[in-house]
């Protein structure tokens, strides 16, 4: 019993490091070895815990142009653009196809014209004002910085999980098709929820006083996600790939600007 229980345990952690690699392969460009087992089915469910790699990534080279002394808005731009590079533009380009799409006046040419690999007026516009949202948000955070990129990161694919698992996919064919057919309900999506209220917890340890702004981050990165992924559902009447990348990319945004409120 106790070794059929350890082989069950051991296959268990074998499977789940080779979808967290998977899923680090698929959305982002952070070099893999070669020859290592890859698993892409039910990545979507780990890609919370992509967005914390990809955050505190961040956080550490951010400390590092701190610690040399560089002036918070240029170390935030250039934080930014790593952030860009480090997920090959894959959230931006589908928030700069969803734009082009919304705008377009006919509903059923939308899913057409985001399709369209040619990027429109209303997707190039979308792209600056994420990036320059979060720009300016990161420059206007004196602390915290690296907890307010783990979180922002973190929250924008919790809320990809949640536009999987509750809205229905537009193109059956479409690439981001197999995240739907293999999301588990409710494990995927209580994964990332429950690390992200830990890591939204941290502020806590240090000092008891800092529970308005874990309570804010909690409220507020979740309202955020939810509320973005429904916005585009009510504007399509489902999810396409490129609509999880623009839920990414606005929770991101959006979130860094709320905790420069707080």
């Amino acid at each position: 019993m106790h070794k059929f229980l350890l082989r069950l345990v051991v296959r268990q952690t074998v499977q789940f490091w080779s979808t967290l690699i998977s899923a680090v392969t698929f959305y982002t460009c952070i070099p893999i070895p070669t020859g290592w087992s890859l698993e892409f089915r039910g990545i979507a469910g780990v890609a919370p815990l992509v967005g914390l790699l990809i955050g505190g990534i961040l956080g550490m080279i951010d400390f590092g142009l701190q610690y040399l002394g560089m002036a918070p808005l240029t170390r935030s731009a250039l934080i930014v653009i790593l952030w860009l590079a480090l997920t090959g533009g894959l959230h931006l380009d589908g928030a700069m196809d969803t734009a082009d799409g919304l705008a377009t006046q006919n509903p059923r040419r939308r899913l057409e014209v985001m399709a369209d690999s040619a990027t429109g007026a209303f997707g190039a516009m979308t792209a600056t004002a994420i990036m320059v949202l979060k720009i300016s948000a990161l420059t206007n955070l004196d602390t915290y910085r690296w907890l307010a990129l783990m979180s922002a990161a973190g929250w924008g694919r919790w809320g990809q999980v949640m536009a999987i698992a509750l809205y229905p996919y537009l193109k059956p064919r479409g690439k981001g098709a197999f995240h739907k057919q293999w999301m588990q309900i409710p494990q995927d999506i209580l994964l990332g929820l429950l690390i992200l209220l830990g890591l939204c917890g941290l502020p806590l340890l240090s000092e008891i006083s800092q529970w308005r702004l874990s309570l804010a981050m909690v409220i507020g990165g979740g309202a955020i996600a939810l509320l973005t992924g429904a916005w585009f559902h009510r504007q399509l009447g489902g999810h396409t790939g490129d609509t999880y990348g623009a839920v990414v990319e606005w929770t991101e945004a959006l979130f860094l600007c709320l905790l420069t409120s707080i």
